[in-house]
């Protein structure tokens, strides 16, 4: 078969004849599109049927399985290759979120933004049965675009990719790429070191199971990218907040700098960093805990449903009835729970003890023992970087704020009163509520220096994330020259949320897709007022993040400027009416 065979779709029609393997080989080299359909693509697993994108112009295909569902034996193993199908498989409906409890930032009952999130706060929702990924690309039979693969926030413990604010599709038509969004396993179904459930295997005794589940979502894509017109060898890996974290988690890995072929070609963590305590300046937040830390939590858990069910009335009682199981007793018993059940204990006995978070475990299989030693010996994939913060993170996190000298939490009201405000408030309409409703009179006025809410929010910004911040991209300096970082200061949101939010850590995120409808914050910072500023601003980081992906540099005509490497900060403002980007 010749390379003009590939030219056109009527080419594919003439490799029909062919022997089916050839022709399998010969679609996946066409951009997979069977026919003249280019909405069927043939992936390694069987024929998948998108739909159009919620995007003018661009194709969507969702819900697509990259491994098997991790339920009963599968729970706490690392994935296990996808069944693959013999009919054509409808890809149009995001898969489950993965099992997590409710928060704000979650999928509420329905797999998506609606009413529901508000009224499961602290619930199980989602599945287990969680492992698919979504796919977005311009409607167009041009090849070799690069791929964006973007792995989502929540702390490591919730979210889901049917957030309306990850939908791909412009983000996918603007930057001229192939863009991807996988789930991975949260909380404690995602990261979970206990020792009876070690079996030998060194990848799945890491307790590293959201970051294996990127791993393997990463593995499709390299098998598939072609089949969607995408480039195998031209990756980018993005994510925000825990995402961030598990991006730099994935480029310090020992087993991806393993990996052939290299499964990733550029990095864009926003929001996060790689860092622990013993890197970072005393009083620091630590953006990475130690194995001790998940191996506390781990044995927490299982006495903790031991006393649950009233099989011992302490801590001490439980370790000693346990002592009495064999391994195989505990891991069955471990995954004989529902997540429900699961969840409950965390919530109610382990959160007391600070054992509630989730995260990359340094292993030093999956997970390097120490990313920023291993940074700074090499032992890393030494790819281009695009790092970025908002300039007001802290804002994020209210119940912080007693760590950096203030009296309480600084947010006056709970989860289920913010989620009931912003679902029904009217953006266009005169403000339907106050600062003071919202912030506690010590952190009073917002703007006062010291002890404000503003001043308060940075001080924490600066020994949770910034601190971070330096401490890997610093590291990385003394290795490579193609580092990029972008601060993110838009704050145009209608009063008061300026002033409740400002730059607020996430904020950004709706820029990065393009995405500026229905969602948690959507009612309250998006107006009518800041619509021509935010909309130019948006267009901008998108061409930018696609000519990063495209050659793993950032700088294009869309900026106005150049933007130098780190540690000048390339700022990414807007006006009501037009976007104000500068370098400092």
């Amino acid at each position: 078969m010749t390379a003009i065979e590939c030219l056109s779709w009527s080419g594919v029609r003439r490799c029909a004849r062919a022997a089916p393997l050839a022709l399998a080989l010969l679609l996946a080299a066409c951009g997979g599109s069977s026919g003249d359909d280019p909405l069927l693509r043939k992936t390694a697993l069987g024929e998948v049927q998108g739909v159009a994108g919620s995007a003018p112009g661009t194709y969507a295909w969702k819900g697509i399985p990259f491994a098997q569902p991790p339920v009963g034996d599968l729970r706490w193993q690392a994935p296990q290759d996808a069944t693959a199908w013999t009919t054509t498989r409808a890809a149009t409906a995001f898969g489950p979120a993965c099992a997590q409890y409710g928060r704000i930032y979650g999928p509420g009952a329905n797999n998506r933004y609606d009413a529901t999130i508000g009224t499961t706060l602290n619930q199980a929702v989602g599945s287990e049965d969680c492992l698919y990924l979504n796919i977005w690309r311009p409607a167009t039979e041009e090849k070799n675009l690069p791929v964006i693969v973007f792995f989502h926030g929540g702390s490591n413990v919730s979210g889901y990719t049917a957030d309306p604010v990850y939908d791909g599709a412009q983000l996918a038509k603007s930057a001229n790429a192939i863009v991807v969004t996988s789930n991975f396993r949260l909380g404690i179904f995602g990261f979970l070191n206990v020792p009876q459930l070690k079996t030998g295997n060194a990848l799945a005794d890491s307790g590293n199971f959201a970051l294996l589940d990127s791993v393997k979502a990463l593995q499709f894509v390299r098998g598939n990218a072609s089949a969607f017109g995408g480039n195998p060898d031209n990756v980018t890996i993005m994510g925000q907040s825990a995402g961030a974290i598990n991006v730099w988690a994935l480029q310090t890995s020992p087993q991806m700098v393993a990996a052939k072929p290299q499964l990733f070609h550029r990095v864009v963590p926003l929001s996060g960093g790689i860092s622990m305590a013993s890197n970072l300046p005393p009083g620091s937040l630590p953006t990475l805990n130690t194995a001790a830390v998940a191996l506390a939590q781990g044995n927490a858990l299982v006495q903790n449903l031991v006393i649950a069910e009233g099989l011992a009335s302490d801590a001490a009682a439980a370790q000693a009835y346990l002592a009495g199981w064999s391994q195989a007793q505990v891991a069955a018993y471990l995954r004989s729970k529902t997540p429900a059940q699961l969840l409950g204990v965390l919530l109610t006995r382990l959160a007391a003890a600070g054992l509630a978070g989730s995260g990359p475990i340094p292993d030093g299989t999956v997970v390097a023992s120490d990313p920023i030693a291993a940074i700074g010996a090499g032992n890393y994939l030494k790819v281009p970087v695009l790092a970025g913060n908002t300039r007001d993170e802290g804002k994020l996190f209210s119940a912080f704020l007693p760590l950096v000298g203030g009296t309480g939490n600084a947010r006056l009201v709970s989860d289920a009163q913010l989620f009931a405000n912003h679902l029904g408030y009217q953006p266009d309409a005169a403000p339907q509520t106050t600062v003071e409703e919202w912030i506690a009179p010590s952190y009073l006025p917002v703007d006062a220096p010291t002890t404000g809410f503003t001043a308060r929010a940075e001080t924490l910004n600066r020994i949770f994330f910034l601190n971070s911040r330096d401490s890997v991209l610093n590291a990385l300096k003394t290795r490579q020259e193609n580092v990029w970082y972008y601060r993110f200061d838009w704050d145009e949101q209608p009063a008061p949320w300026n002033a409740i939010y400002g730059a607020v850590h996430v904020v950004d995120l709706p820029f990065v897709f393009g995405n500026f409808g229905p969602s948690l914050f959507g009612n309250v910072w998006f107006n009518t007022a800041n619509r021509p500023g935010r909309e130019t601003l948006s267009a901008a980081m998108m061409q930018t993040l696609g000519s990063f992906a495209r050659s793993g540099d950032p700088n294009n005509a869309a900026l106005g400027v150049a933007w130098p490497v780190w540690p000048s900060t390339l700022v990414f403002d807007a006006t009501p009416t037009a976007k104000s980007i500068r370098v400092e």
